[in-house]
């Protein structure tokens, strides 16, 4: 599902499987809180996160046929909401870490894998393979509000927002960098994973206090920070 590597200040949380589309289910997102708070619980000044991910998907998403599977509609629903209401602590984990955070998207990231890599601090793309993507117009489905609220916190353009939101763009990588939602695109998966640690030990050097770092990225995001419910220090309360 999920493993997270240390080296020195530097933790490195893959999503794991070579021909998985890491579908955030419910027990890959219990992976991802339960990898965060041990990250939190040792981090210290100089400590960096970076997410990437195996094979040709960052994430696609919310695992839909785990909520089909359900076998009836009202049940079906039942588990989608079960799986949006999890990745909230998620993204409500990720707003107020105490240290910077890293994604790295060298496939695709759909829906909520979008999300989730939007989440974080700084996001790198791989130009040849990174797409981007909000499926839910063209599948019919409304976006849960804290998804919104993340686009319009992370995305400045209006026309972008309009564009990824309401056409169902699929943008790639030199196209997120025109329309601000990336801070790079490389040309390799090699040359992506280069640049992330080159980023991260560059944002380790500054060894930056931890509870500053969180207070400043809470006060640049508030009504994310309102809606995910991470309007206090950390979210143990809600695990």
């Amino acid at each position: 599902m999920c493993t997270l590597e240390q080296r020195s200040n530097l933790f490195i949380l893959t999503l794991t499987g070579n021909n998985d589309q890491h579908r955030l289910s419910p027990t890959l997102i219990a992976a991802i809180l339960s990898a965060l708070c041990r990250v939190k619980s040792v981090a210290t000044s100089g400590s960096v996160l970076i997410t990437n991910s195996q094979g040709k998907f960052f994430s696609n998403g919310l695992d839909l046929p785990w909520a089909l599977a359900a076998g009836c509609r009202v049940k079906a629903l039942s588990r989608l909401s079960q799986m949006v209401e999890s990745l909230r602590l998620v993204v409500a984990e990720l707003v107020s870490f105490p240290i910077p955070t890293i994604s790295v998207v060298q496939g695709h990231a759909a829906a909520a894998g979008f999300v989730l890599a939007l989440s974080h601090d700084y996001m790198l793309m791989r130009e040849d393979r990174g797409v981007l993507y909000m499926s839910e117009i063209d599948l019919g489905g409304c976006l849960p509000d804290y998804f919104t609220v993340l686009f319009r916190a992370k995305i400045g353009s209006g026309l972008a927002r309009r564009d990824i939101l309401l056409r169902g763009q699929k943008v790639k990588g030199r196209e997120a960098v025109e329309m601000g939602i990336v801070d790079g695109v490389w040309g390799c998966e090699q040359s992506l994973r280069v640049a992330a640690m080159e980023l991260a030990e560059r944002l380790g050097a500054r060894k930056w206090d931890g509870e500053v770092y969180q207070k400043m990225r809470k006060g640049l995001y508030p009504e994310l920070c309102v809606v995910v419910g991470a309007v206090t220090d950390g979210i143990q309360a809600k695990l």
